[in-house]
């Protein structure tokens, strides 16, 4: 087991137990604060398999913007002060034993060894720089989808703008 095997395995516990820690928090504000962190260990993952432009894109859009965005609506609502919260949902349980079911499948495909090791063929296959890939499929292939979801990403900014200048003036 090399180095490289290491901080995959490093990565990968962190992003399990950061997101398990975000999901089963009840104060949206800690939710969040766990999300960064695996959304850091993602990019490092990204790091390891050679896709460097991906870990920079996958640190400034979910860790930066989303986080930034999310906390503004938890704080615009101010949902820490809705009185009656539940601690834990209805749901839980059930959600609790179906993650537990998808647990143990996957520790048995790991064992079983259907799951290559951390993806060395995939890193091995790139033969172009994913960079110059990713650009060029995002600016001919997919020119249409981007722009439409800058697009929607604008329209939902308004629709924050507008709804925090209600509240005030009420």
């Amino acid at each position: 087991m090399g180095l490289h095997d290491i901080m995959f395995y490093y990565f990968a516990s962190v992003i399990v137990i950061t997101a398990l820690l975000a999901v089963s928090r009840p104060n949206p504000v800690y939710a969040v604060v766990f999300l960064i962190p695996c959304f850091f260990h993602v990019a490092g993952i990204f790091v390891l398999l050679q896709a460097e432009f991906l870990a920079v894109v996958q640190i400034l859009v979910p860790a930066g913007a989303l986080m930034v965005l999310y906390l503004f609506v938890v704080f615009l609502f101010n949902l820490s002060e809705i009185k009656g919260m539940k601690s834990t949902h209805r749901q839980s349980v059930l959600a609790g034993i179906v993650a537990l079911i998808m647990f143990i499948l996957l520790a048995v495909l790991a064992v079983r060894g259907i799951f290559p090791g951390p993806f060395q063929e995939l890193v091995e296959s790139t033969a172009v720089e994913n960079t110059v890939a990713v650009g060029g499929a995002l600016y001919t292939r997919f020119l249409f989808p981007f722009e439409l979801a800058s697009l929607v990403l604008l329209v939902v900014m308004f629709g924050a703008m507008v709804l925090a200048r209600r509240e005030g003036k009420e």
